[in-house]
């Protein structure tokens, strides 16, 4: 069987680029196309750094040239991306900071408060430079996770300027606007006052140098979602998810938001939360008590990396309460799963540096893509 060229090159003229108007060819997204007897290697640019979009646009490929072309072709695609050298950054970068990781929730509930923590001690325990901001306005709890809920940051002058000097603890710097408020106040502002809030404990604050600053975000796709990440260059954004199907559909939206065109954030993958219990006095047994494998299905189903499962561990529960994250047990097998997730996070940040250009923090134009009504 010999394939034809000209063939392949019709067949392909029917599908795009996610975003684009024209059709693979016309855009030039088709480079070549070359075909040796039932191979064919075809030469895909893209003009965009999303890994979901390149992901697809090589899936549509291959499904186009098995079904309109033959059934038993032998496909190779050399995909490249072509950005600019040196992509222009928007907003204000952190001197210092090489790293900015949001961690997100669709929902409340599902443990993104104690993952986010757990991932901060993990990454300094590895040898890292770690930061936390705790953006969750609404509903701060790394004071009480790192222990620290009655310190107060102190002013320090740095070049000339009145800066706030992070709290540390676990050798995880952290700002938290639980520093700012008593227990028992609740915090009650709208949204301008939240996002004023924020930019003060990111840009006068002396964070110093970091290897990962982790963004702890209050659950669901909302306004102070879009005011971090119109400060910040975010590098990438975790999903935390638990099991069940509620939890999933929110955290399918959150992964939505991240990948939408007009935030375009690579997200780095989805971690499952809760995925099973095990009883103390039967090691070998495991109870999916929120459902089986939800999140890494839908991680699959998204075509974006599973992170790792987190079991249901009442110690977990008791460290985050007493101020001492369950990562720091060591020879623990929770220490020993939150290192395993914290690693898969290191990898799939590395390699996202290495394949994709630095994120732009957003600039919100239109309100297109921001909300629940069509374009």
């Amino acid at each position: 069987m010999k394939l034809d060229r000209k063939e392949i090159l019709k067949a392909l003229e029917t599908i795009t680029i996610a975003g684009e108007g024209k059709n693979m060819v016309e855009s030039g997204a088709i480079a070549n196309v070359v075909t040796f007897g039932d191979e064919v290697v075809v030469d895909l640019v893209l003009h965009t750094p999303a890994m979901h979009i390149k992901k697809r646009a090589e899936d549509d490929i291959k499904k186009t040239i098995l079904e309109k072309v033959s059934a038993e072709a032998k496909i190779k695609i050399n995909s490249k991306v072509e950005v600019p050298d040196k992509p222009e950054i928007k907003g204000k970068a952190i001197p210092g900071i090489k790293n900015i990781i949001a961690v997100a929730s669709g929902k409340g509930g599902v443990g993104k408060s104690t993952v986010t923590a757990n991932l901060a001690v993990s990454l300094a325990k590895m040898g890292f430079s770690v930061g936390v901001l705790d953006a969750d306005i609404y509903g701060p709890s790394m004071p009480i996770m790192f222990d620290v809920e009655n310190e107060k940051p102190i002013s320090i002058e740095v070049d000339g300027k009145s800066k706030m000097k992070p709290i540390e603890s676990y050798e995880v710097k952290m700002l938290s606007i639980g520093f700012f408020t008593s227990p028992s106040q609740a915090v009650i502002w709208r949204g301008p006052m939240a996002s004023k809030a924020l930019n003060q404990m990111i840009f006068d604050a002396n964070w110093g140098e970091l290897d990962f600053m982790l963004i702890d975000l209050p659950p669901g796709t909302g306004d102070i979602h879009l005011s971090i990440m119109q400060s910040l260059p975010v590098t990438g954004a975790v999903v935390v998810s638990t099991p069940q199907a509620v939890a999933l559909a929110d955290a399918r939206k959150g992964v939505a938001m991240f990948l939408s065109d007009a935030i375009n954030v690579p997200v780095l993958g989805i971690i499952e939360n809760m995925a099973y219990f095990t009883p103390e006095e039967l090691p070998e047994n495991k109870y999916y008590i929120f459902g089986k494998e939800g999140a890494r299905d839908l991680a699959a189903d998204l075509n974006v990396p599973f992170l790792g499962e987190v079991p249901i561990v009442q110690s977990i529960r008791e460290a985050g309460d007493y101020g001492r994250p369950a990562a720091l047990q060591t020879d623990s097998i929770i220490g020993t799963v939150f290192e395993s997730i914290t690693r898969n996070v290191v990898q799939e940040t590395v390699n996202r540096n290495e394949n994709l250009p630095a994120t732009e923090a957003i600039k919100i134009t239109t309100m297109a893509g921001c909300s629940a009504v069509k374009k």
